[in-house]
């Protein structure tokens, strides 16, 4: 599926406060592509080649995702003769990592059941992505 511009990172104004600085930057990660791009890139650099074939997705909508990533500061990418290998750029989005599986643990996943932000993930896949948190912090 195609990301659209609506879909991506919305652009920094010149006056941002900070509560839509963090608006801003929980709406960079609130897409699960992007969510997986971090985690992904928690483990190491890569390509969006990799990535592509990781992910199962078309090279233009992974490119998309990086660069609203790109565009949030959460990753940088380092080039590389004809290829770039990006990571993160802020060591401290894996405290940011660490600290959402440590309330979804306090939680007991309740957000999952929220009625405007929940998933409609069986609880299999939540416990999967919770052990997925889990290694990527660890």
């Amino acid at each position: 599926m195609a990301m659209n511009r609506a879909e991506q990172c919305l652009a920094p104004d010149a006056e941002v406060s900070g509560l839509d600085a963090a608006v801003a930057l929980f709406h960079s990660l609130s897409d699960g592509t992007r969510l997986t791009i971090v985690q992904r890139l928690a483990r190491g650099e890569t390509r969006v080649a990799d990535l592509v074939e990781q992910l199962g997705l078309a090279q233009s909508t992974v490119s998309a995702h990086m660069a609203c990533l790109r565009d949030c500061g959460l990753v940088v990418g380092r080039p590389q003769g004809r290829q770039v290998f990006y990571s993160l750029a802020r060591p401290e989005l894996m405290d940011l990592l660490a600290a959402a599986e440590t309330l979804l643990a306090a939680t007991g996943n309740a957000v999952a059941l929220c009625p405007n932000y929940g998933t409609d993930v069986g609880v299999t896949d939540e416990n999967d992505l919770m052990d997925e948190m889990k290694e990527t912090v660890s």
